[in-house]
This record gives structure tokens, sequence and C-alpha cells, in this order.
């Protein structure tokens, strides 16, 4: 098959792009004929590698990806050759405690795709029974793979671990990235009024277009969370979603009392500083939380099928094509997602 791999760490010039054996499927597995696969931050970081990361080189990357089941397993029963389908790239055990009670994102054996095993940038991928959606008719390739990882991760995090109301107020730390596109349109159905901190105007309007209620431009004024203070008669957010990390200092003073700051990533580097008297003095909430349980999966992707969320696509490049995809992600310069076109 075709894909796209690296056999060392690096920047973008250790992609390949070549051909690699197609995996065979397990007896609970499924294997899919890739029409589509989506970037996310991950795969640079995947690329770059990290302390105590250990990849079977070599590494496919890619956690997003739709397309056609090809062939099943003997033990799988709910899919068949021939039908639409989207991966959920979080991918727990099945038998451990966490697994048997519905919190397979918190499996003692976890793994994404992509990241601890071969991903979608390729024609063809592997991945359990329990992992695999089937699509509507009438959604596209590109916008399902688009969806899974983003809007499943956002859900989780506003919808059951923030456990947003109608009527509250967000803070989204960022315009343009793929988690907090699919924020500001989670937020707006959940019935909360949204204000969104971003680079520049072009990507706040592109905010504003997919439900965004207030805009502050950090390039303007860095202080945003002053501006935060004053545009809510300084009481501050009830929640804020920040998953840069470095900036959660802000986000502490641009948080009411009793507010909760939801975090999901850290684009701005793993290691900061904060002051702990904000956290309790203001009786803080910090929230973690990585992807979702297979039932917030299902719930979003519904969602997604019924029209109700969409995720922006910035642009679409063909597998080949995948080192240029990537340095476009790296430049910071897209809005919503980025797509690779298999097949």
């Amino acid at each position: 098959m075709k894909a796209v791999y690296f056999d060392r760490h690096g920047d973008s010039s250790v992609l390949q792009y070549g051909e690699l054996p197609t995996p065979q499927p397990k007896p609970d597995e499924v294997l899919i004929h890739l029409h589509t696969a989506a970037l996310n931050r991950l795969d640079l970081w995947t690329r770059r590698g990290w302390q105590g990361l250990k990849l079977e080189f070599p590494h496919i990357p890619g956690a997003d990806g739709a397309g056609i089941v090809e062939e099943v397993g003997g033990l799988v029963q709910s899919f068949r050759g021939g039908e639409r389908v989207v991966i959920n790239p979080n991918i727990g055990c099945g038998r451990c405690e966490f697994c048997l009670a519905g919190k397979d994102n918190l499996c003692k054996n976890w793994h994404l795709l992509g990241e601890t095993r071969r991903g979608t940038y390729a024609e063809y991928v592997v991945v359990p029974e329990r992992n695999v959606y089937h699509l509507p008719d009438h959604l596209s390739f590109e916008v399902a793979a688009a969806s899974a990882l983003v809007f499943q991760t956002a859900w989780h995090s506003l919808i059951t671990r923030g456990q947003l109301k109608p009527g509250e107020t967000v803070l989204i730390v960022g315009a343009s990235g793929g988690v907090n596109t699919a924020s500001i349109q989670i937020a707006k159905f959940a019935g909360a009024k949204v204000i969104v901190v971003g680079s520049n105007s072009e990507k706040l309007a592109r905010a504003k277009e997919i439900g965004a209620d207030i805009l502050i431009d950090r390039s303007i004024d860095e202080a945003w969370s002053k501006q935060v203070y004053l545009l809510t008669e300084k009481r501050g957010v009830d929640m804020v979603v920040d998953n840069v990390g470095s900036t959660f200092m802000q986000s502490f003073r641009a948080a009411s009392k009793g507010g909760r700051i939801l975090t999901v990533g850290n684009t701005g580097g793993a290691q900061f500083e904060i002051d702990n008297r904000l956290i309790f003095g203001k009786h803080l909430t910090i929230i973690g939380s990585t992807m979702s349980p297979q039932q917030d999966f299902r719930k979003v992707m519904e969602l997604i099928g019924e029209g109700k969320f969409k995720p922006p696509i910035d642009r679409v490049f063909p597998l080949s094509e995948a080192k240029n995809a990537q340095d476009y992600l790296e430049s910071g310069n897209q809005f919503g997602k980025i797509v690779l076109e298999i097949s």
C-alpha cells in the first residue's frame, strides 16, 4: 500500500512516501480502505518525538481517517465489506476496569492511532471493531475525517467534564485550531455566550462565522484577560478553554470566581509557571481530559451527521504531499482542519 511514514524523528524532511505492507485484520478488527485522513498537531509532535516515546519504525502518522470497509476479522459482526465508515482513533483495550465502565479513554493500556500505533497517512489501516462508526450516505469522507478527533475531544471537555450550562460565558483561547473551532460550535449549541481570543482579524472573522459572539484580537492588545474582565462587567467568564498552557495566567485572571479552566493540550509547551494564589483565591477548578469515551464519540458523530456541527476545512492535499500539509499546519496559518485525500 502507499503510505507516508518516517523511520527517525526530526523535521518534516524525515517524512517519506512509498510502499509499505498492507496490514491484516485480527479476528476482532476491521481493515479500512481510507479515502481521507486529517491532520492534527499530534502529528507534528509525534514526528519530532519526545522523551520516553517508543515507536515501531517505520511509523505512519495520522489519527483521523474515513473510508470503506475492505475486510473484517472472523469475530466482527457489525460491519461488512463496502460500508462507509469513520474511525475513532481513541483505542482502549476493552478489558480493563476503565473500559468495562465505559471510560475507555482512561484505559490502562490506552493507545492513540498515529501516536503509539500506526495511523492513517496510508491507503489502509486496521482498528478494532468498536472503533469504527457507520457513516450516513450524505456525510462526506472529508467532513467525517476532519471531525472525529477534535469534536469528540471538545465535546468530552466542555459537555461531559466541564458540565457547560445554558447561559454561561465561555472564553476560548485561540480562534483557528481544530479543537477550538469545534469548541466554538459546541459551546453555542449548549446555549453559551462565546468569547474568542485570536491572533488576527481574519481568523476572528472566521470564528464569528461559526458562532463566536465577542472577538478579541491579541495582535492589538496582548493583555486580553483585562479586556475579558471589562467586557464581562468585571465578573469574568464561567469557563475558559485553554489548550495553549503558557497562557494559563491570563486564563486564571479572565475566569470568574468559581470558574473552570478546561485543557486538552499544551501547544505553548509542556512546562510553564503559574501563580497558585489565583487558583485558591478565586476557587478555580482546572479540568483536564484526553479524547473521549466511545459514548461521547458516537453522540457527537450523530450530531455531525444531523448537521448540527461542521468542521471548517482549510485545505486538501494529496497523500503524496503530506510533507507540505504538515509544513502548512506548522506555519499556523490555517483555519480549521487540513485534510489528506488518499483515494
